[in-house]
């Protein structure tokens, strides 16, 4: 047999895109020859394989006449010819090699494409049947990793922006997406380096972003898809879920309605892996009714809740460069929470010792809208956002610590207004202009009640009483403002910022408590606080880029002038803080090969502290924590240094990367502490000290053609040195942690898949030169056993496995598995499905968290076993 390719170069744009295609002797089409575009050293600058019309296309900024053309398919030798040998009509023929192999074992290889920065997954190649959604399948994929949060990242960096068809439907909450979205409605995904959405922006490119693109097929886009499910369980179980979704040209939505009470909370659909960091230091609620946190399992095993949520994301294209996006979500959850606390903190001479039960009744709200009207053309790019949030809390909890009761009621009330606003326009000389604006209003007020009165011995002079009552509100006006203008220049682009910045706030609290016979009154002197804060700044900022095909560095050196006042007549305050800062930061990356690339930064960092770091007044911040400070405003200065090396075989399947960082920061006050058996209280002093950390993390991920299987594996290490003030006695701390990871997406048969994953991690902590120290080593591990049966019965059985040791504890065994089978009737796209999750019926669970000199045990009520039945329609 022979084949025979002829091959064309055409200009586009600034790169050479090289198109062919392949035929066998009989002019038949072949698909999935593999064509790799090469220097004369050997190294890969793209690739691609051809389609089931045997066309390929390679894209290259390369303008070399010493390129060359690989060609290979199993079953054929491999041949090599220049590029420049190539014209309209030249021809290559490959002979048939001895081992040959059957055209299903080709067809069922999975594969990968490149194109410039675009990596392209073929959504079918890793799907199997019993994969439901996209995140099913992201996760066989090699190079890419979702997190049990559902967070993504690829080769070890977070995504930025998960797209659907080149459109941010979702922005960075894009969890309901890889939970909704069928996988049989996306043709292939794309993970996009160096991504800039912005058009004026991408011709010197020099993001570092990461995204993720998913491409739906034709036919999907014609049609509204979604799901309608109920469920009914026991004990008293349900879970529903509806959701629609349409992605076309002209309209993007994905709206639903979902709500369990079986462990599943619907708010991880909202939660935002990407943040926008910002100016506005502001803390969030102060007030808590304790500090048991959470199991460190599974939330569907650990969780009692009753949940409802609506989430609804919808786009409209006006035309292709303006777009007006909604994305609106309410979120309604009960939760019960009863556990049991002990803690045990060791200092020089003294053991502190306390043990609490808990048991809570939580009822978080979430009600929010984001409207971003965007205009994105090659001259000018403008997008507004405006977001209204509002987040009621109740929490209603019964209290025992050290064998003393107490009910606390709290309420917390945050509500928050912003608009966001940026535009940039291109000018006739080719220089940019950038005009950012953005302003924010956030109100807070919280509620601690609590009966009766704790702490009399320090509160009431030994007396009891009736109840305890702290009060606080932070209401805080926010805006930054500048104007910027680029000079692109060749591969260079300067760039001048100015801009201002001003932070309002007023901190007012009041602790009071009430007597036995109904008098109220202060519980001691000094629990008022009326802190008016007011923050700005004046900055300049000078930025530097440089971009080629291998280098991209940026230097800034933003230059600001800062001023705090603040004042609070009932504590005799009235201070202003004057400071004039350089932040400089330099990134460099350079493109070892076009696969290939090594990074390094410096960040250099003066920081001023918030509000919270200067109140004088005494706040309850939970039952047994009183905080106040008495210290001139936090100030920090850190070096910041990290570099990284990234690597891929994309024709291999082979991914890695390994970083490193480092950090030092210099500060001038610390948090004192005053620990008893009942209370902690905290000021914070004026005392210089330092804190250091070290961080070393790698990855690997490869997929093995052979067992047609995804395996990968991770080390992670840091170590931190920081100081602290405990009963008067300043510690010095280290701490050190190994995580080690290891796992595997196996297709054992064609119809049973295997996974596995396993993570072993090793914490030593120690108060340095005191003899005092903890460690503590955890196994987790996690298997999953999937079976086709008849075509269209799917078992499967899961497991989790943990085992926690403490040398000073009882080790920790649990074992949690779960069963499910499902029957798909295709003709009704209809899914029967039983499933059983805790089939052991652990219905206690304990954790152990470990400090330098402090261990805590907690023991947590879980929900025991639950058998559901639900039916799911497809349409």
């Amino acid at each position: 047999m022979l084949i025979v390719m002829s091959v064309s170069t055409v200009a586009a744009f600034s790169q050479k895109q090289i198109k062919g295609k392949v035929k066998d002797i009989k002019a038949k089409p072949l698909p999935s020859v593999m064509v790799s575009l090469k220097d004369k050293e050997g190294s890969t600058l793209g690739f691609s394989r051809t389609n089931e019309k045997g066309d390929f296309v390679i894209n290259t900024d390369e303008t070399s006449n010493d390129l060359i053309l690989d060609f290979s398919i199993l079953g054929f030798e491999k041949k090599s010819i220049k590029l420049a040998d190539f014209n309209n009509s030249g021809e290559i023929v490959l002979a048939e090699s001895e081992i040959s192999l059957k055209t299903v074992e080709v067809k069922n290889r999975p594969r990968l494409s490149s194109n410039g920065d675009t990596l392209n997954y073929k959504t079918s190649d890793f799907a199997d049947k019993q994969d439901r959604n996209i995140g099913d399948v992201l996760r066989k994929m090699p190079g890419i990793e979702v997190a049990e949060n559902g967070k993504i990242s690829y080769n070890g960096k977070n995504i930025s922006n998960m797209y659907i068809d080149g459109d941010n439907l979702l922005e960075d909450k894009y969890g309901i997406g890889t939970k909704a979205i069928p996988h049989g409605a996306v043709d292939k995904v794309q993970v996009i380096e160096k991504d800039q959405p912005i058009k004026m922006l991408q011709k010197n490119n020099t993001s570092d972003d990461v995204a993720l693109n998913l491409v739906i097929k034709d036919e999907a886009k014609l049609k509204v898809m979604g799901e309608v499910k109920a469920g009914l369980g026991t004990p008293e179980r349900f879970d529903g879920n509806v959701n629609a979704m349409l992605f076309n040209k002209k309209v993007k939505f994905l709206n639903n309605l979902k709500g369990n009470n079986i462990g599943i909370d619907p708010g991880l659909d909202l939660m935002a892996f990407n943040p926008i960091a910002n100016d506005n230091s502001k803390p969030g609620n102060l007030l808590s009714a304790g500090a048991a946190g959470v199991p460190n399992l599974p939330q569907s095993r650990s969780l009692f809740n009753k949940a409802g949520q609506a989430n609804l994301n919808n786009l409209f294209k006006f035309n292709n460069d303006l777009q007006l996006r909604a994305n609106v979500s309410y979120l309604y959850d009960e939760r019960r929470q009863i556990y049991f606390k002990s803690s045990e903190t060791r200092l020089a001479g003294q053991t502190i010792n306390y043990q609490e039960n808990q048991d809570n009744f939580l009822n978080p709200q979430k009600l929010r809208g984001q409207f971003t009207l965007n205009g994105n053309t090659d001259g000018y790019y403008f997008n507004n956002v405006f977001v209204a949030e509002y987040n009621p809390t109740r929490t209603n909890s019964n209290v025992f610590i050290n064998g003393i009761g107490a009910f606390q009621s709290l309420r917390q009330d945050m509500f928050t207004l912003s608009n966001d606003l940026g535009y940039r326009k291109k000018l006739k000389s080719g220089n940019m202009l950038h005009l950012s604006s953005s302003l924010s209003r956030t109100t807070q007020p919280e509620y601690l009640d609590i009966k009766p009165g704790l702490n009399e011995e320090i509160l009431n002079n030994g007396t009891p009483y009736a109840s305890l009552n702290q009060y606080l509100d932070l209401p805080t006006l926010y805006t930054n403002n500048f104007a910027s203008m680029a000079f692109p220049s060749g591969k260079f682009v300067q760039t001048y910022r100015a801009g201002f910045l001003v932070q309002h706030q007023n901190l007012s609290s009041d602790l009071t408590k009430m007597q036995t016979n109904g008098n109220s009154e202060l519980a001691a002197p000094g629990t008022l606080n009326d802190l008016n804060w007011l923050r700005s700044r004046v900055y300049l900022e000078n930025i530097y880029e440089y971009t080629t095909d291998k280098i991209t560095a940026a230097v800034r050196v933003p230059v600001s002038y800062n001023n705090i006042s603040y004042d609070d007549a009932n504590h005799s305050v009235d201070k202003n803080l004057e400071r004039f800062f350089i932040n400089p930061s330099v990134n460099f990356k350079y493109q070892t090969s076009p696969e290939n690339y090594v990074s390094a930064a410096y960040i250099f960092r003066n920081n001023l502290g918030t509000i919270d770091d200067v109140y004088s007044g005494t706040v309850l911040r939970n039952y047994r924590s009183l905080f106040a400070n008495n210290a001139p405003i936090s100030e920090s200065s850190s070096h910041a240094f990290s570099g990284n090396f990234n690597f891929r075989k994309a024709i291999e399947m082979i991914f890695g990367n390994v970083g490193i960082t480092y950090s030092i920061t210099d500060l001038n006050t610390i948090s004192a502490y005053t620990l008893t058996n009942n209370t902690q209280q905290r000021i914070v002093l004026p005392l210089e000290n330092q804190m250091k950390s070290l961080g070393v993390n790698s990855g690997l991920s490869k997929y093995l053609f052979a067992l047609r299987s995804t395996v990968n594996a991770g080390f992670s290490y840091s170590h931190s040195q920081f100081q602290q003030l405990q009963n008067n006695q300043l510690l010095p701390f280290e701490a050190d942690t190994y995580i080690y990871k290891a796992g595997i997406e196996a297709k054992l048969t064609k119809f049973m898949n295997f996974s596995y994953t396993g993570t072993f991690t090793d914490n030593r902590n120690k108060a340095t030169n005191t003899g005092i120290g903890t460690n503590f080593q955890q196994l987790r591990q996690q298997s999953g056993l999937t079976a086709t049966v008849l075509k269209s019965v799917f078992l499967n059985l899961s497991a989790e496995h943990i085992f926690t040791k403490q040398s000073s504890q009882a080790d920790l065994k649990y074992l949690f598995a779960d069963f499910n089978i499902r029957y798909k009737v295709l003709k009704l796209k209809t899914d029967l499905e039983f499933g059983i999750t805790n089939l052991a019926n652990v219905k206690r669970f304990e954790a152990i968290n470990v400090s330098a000199n402090a261990l805590t045990v907690g023991r947590y009520e879980i929900p025991g076993r639950v058998a559901m039945f639900r039916v799911t329609f497809n349409y």
